[in-house]
């Protein structure tokens, strides 16, 4: 370990505008969320102006998440080579021109192109995020400044369905659906600027090499999950696509020993060897993924059960869902005021309010006829979203908390890969519940309404079922010192 990480906190530089440096990571992660749930508002406006077919509409999503997941361990670990800054300024740059180019597609195909290029822009720039986060902050500063990115992902999920639906709506200079792509160009601009004159200029790790065989191990580890996953619904889960999951599981075996060889070897790694033996990390991993498979796998279902399901148009679907983002809004105000302390305990308080919200918003959805009341879903709603607000710093606090410093880019980036992962296969699996109950009912003459009730009712199971393992998983992970990570997380010094 080298003398900066032992050195005590008094010792450090920290850096003064840790703060405004923080905005501007907000800002981007802000960028970055809402698009995310800005497309889905208006997927069936974009399938009716470019004739796409319902396989590309679903690409128009798959693309971005695909690549996504495959640029944030390697992007992560580049910023650890680097320079954080660096990378963090050319994802943000590189974003930008793609939502243009997303914006101005003049056909399918081009589009789908753009997202992916999007995707592995926002791969570049969302590790960096919070690694400079982990290192900019004191521990006593770190829980607050951790519950602000919940914060901002509480109000891009009610600002993307009611900033895209006005958007649509409002038909600006008859661009139709294209807004809500380039509405990201002057935030972006924005925020390259900021970035370039106020963000730390963190002095990079030339000691790490690249690990290029490490970089197509995991890319193909993740392909072959995350594909299939994404494509198997579809398809009617066809052969191959469990063929490709098993596959998934062996090359990710092949690159455990490959990053272990290398540490042997004594060889920068892509996922440090120490974190792959970290019992506490892995832990953390596999409780990411839970927790966002069933947030990711809820609001799916949500949407198509209000608007296919009920007929309610975009803007009225995102409506409906405010009470959760308000949620989220008011916990994280509260979780910030508790600056990290007890984080475990938090995990576990949001995760049993998840537990009730979704199993109250369970009884009432099973308690619908032919009509759905806006006011029956605000009190499970709200409940859900304190418990996300509550848990969701705590858990990326807790996750991040034994990687060093050194380290934090490629933590960070292996934790939001899972995060990504996490999502489609909730996506996957609570789809599967849906669409499979849903078909049964409508083959066997039952009405579009109860069909509909029914088919919700069943997915939510799934949500509560991943809360509650969440709980069970709490009792196996290894306390957060109340003071702070441990001293490998102390904040390195940034030069202004």
């Amino acid at each position: 370990m080298s003398h900066t990480d032992r050195a005590p906190l008094a010792e450090l530089e920290i850096d003064p505008r840790r703060w405004v440096s923080l905005s501007i990571l907000l800002l981007a992660g802000f960028m970055n969320l809402i698009d995310v749930t800005i497309v889905n508002v208006a997927l069936p406006r974009l399938q009716e102006n470019l004739h796409a077919t319902s396989s590309q509409i679903e690409w128009v999503v798959a693309a971005y998440v695909l690549a996504f997941a495959l640029g944030l361990l390697p992007f992560g670990r580049l910023g650890d080579t680097i320079g954080r800054k660096r990378v963090f300024i050319v994802g943000v740059l590189c974003f930008t021109l793609f939502s243009a180019l997303c914006g101005l597609a003049p056909d399918m195909p081009t589009l789908i192109v753009a997202r992916v290029l999007q995707g592995l822009s926002g791969a570049m720039m969302m590790p960096q995020v919070l690694a400079i986060a982990q290192v900019i902050f004191p521990p006593q500063e770190r829980g607050f400044a951790f519950s602000l990115f919940g914060l901002t992902a509480g109000l891009a999920s009610v600002a993307g369905p009611l900033t895209g639906g006005l958007l649509i709506d409002a038909d600006i200079y008859g661009l139709d659906w294209r807004p809500i792509f380039l509405v990201n160009i002057p935030i972006g601009i924005l925020t390259v600027i900021a970035a370039w004159r106020l963000l730390p200029r963190m002095p990079a790790n030339h000691d790490l090499t690249h690990d290029l065989g490490g970089v197509a191990l995991a890319a193909l580890c993740v392909f072959l999950l995350v594909f299939p996953l994404i494509e198997g619904h579809s398809l009617g889960w066809p052969a191959w696509t469990f063929a490709m999951i098993a596959l998934s599981a062996v090359a990710g075996f092949v690159f455990v020993l490959f990053e272990r060889s290398r540490a042997r070897n004594q060889l920068s790694q892509l996922l440090p060897a120490s974190l792959m033996s970290n019992h506490s990390y892995l832990l953390g991993i596999v409780m990411v993924t839970v927790f966002f498979s069933g947030v990711a796998g809820f609001f799916m279902v949500l949407a198509i059960f209000l608007q296919s399901g009920f007929g309610f148009s975009p803007l009225q679907s995102g409506l409906i869902t405010v009470p959760f983002p308000l949620g989220v809004l008011l916990a994280s105000i509260i979780s910030g005021r508790l600056r990290g302390r007890w984080p475990r305990a938090r995990i576990g308080a949001g995760a049993g309010l998840l537990i009730v919200g979704m199993s109250t918003l369970s009884v009432v959805v099973g308690a619908i006829a032919d009509e759905v009341q806006h006011w029956q879903f605000v009190p499970p709603l709200f409940i859900s979203g304190l418990g996300m607000g509550i848990a969701i710093s705590s858990l990326f606090q807790t996750v991040l908390a034994q990687v060093p410093s050194r380290d934090a880019g490629s933590g960070s980036g292996a934790m939001q890969s899972f995060q990504q992962i996490g999502s489609a296969l909730g996506i996957a699996i609570t789809g599967q519940i849906f669409f499979s109950t849903l078909a049964g009912n409508l083959s066997t003459g039952a009405g579009q309404h109860p069909a509909f009730v029914e088919s919700l009712g069943n997915a939510l199971y799934y949500e509560c079922a991943a809360f509650a393992l969440i709980v069970v998983m709490l009792f196996f992970v290894k306390p957060v010192p109340a003071q702070g990570p441990a001293h490998g997380h102390q904040p390195q010094p940034v030069e202004v």
